[in-house]
């Protein structure tokens, strides 16, 4: 019994926990299209500035070759309140990304 009371105060503290707008961020848009099989894309974007969009599909599918390759970008406010973007690609070469912000391999 002791534990239930115990279980149900940490139920209402956590439910009664005000909402810090900076802090706990809401899910202002969630599109999936994504059946489990074939391609798929997913966007996502939270009330604190980050967005993510991602697609990925199945390459050269029956080959030796074959590999998932996912492309796709995110952004973020940082702390100085700029918006950084990053665009990727992760496939059979790794995870490759760029931004304004990444330094450049010369």
């Amino acid at each position: 019994m002791k534990l239930f009371i115990v279980a149900a105060l940490f139920v209402a503290a956590t439910v009664a926990a005000p909402v810090n707008p900076d802090t706990d961020a809401q899910i202002l848009r969630y599109d999936n299209d994504n059946i489990g099989v074939g391609p798929y894309r997913v966007d996502v974007e939270t009330s604190n500035g980050i967005s993510q969009s991602a697609q990925g599909e199945l390459k050269n599918a029956g080959t030796e070759n074959e590999a998932t390759e996912v492309r796709g970008q995110y952004s973020y406010v940082g702390p100085d309140n700029v918006v950084y973007t990053v665009t990727y690609i992760a496939n059979e070469n790794g995870y490759q990304a760029d931004g304004a912000h990444i330094p450049r391999n010369q």
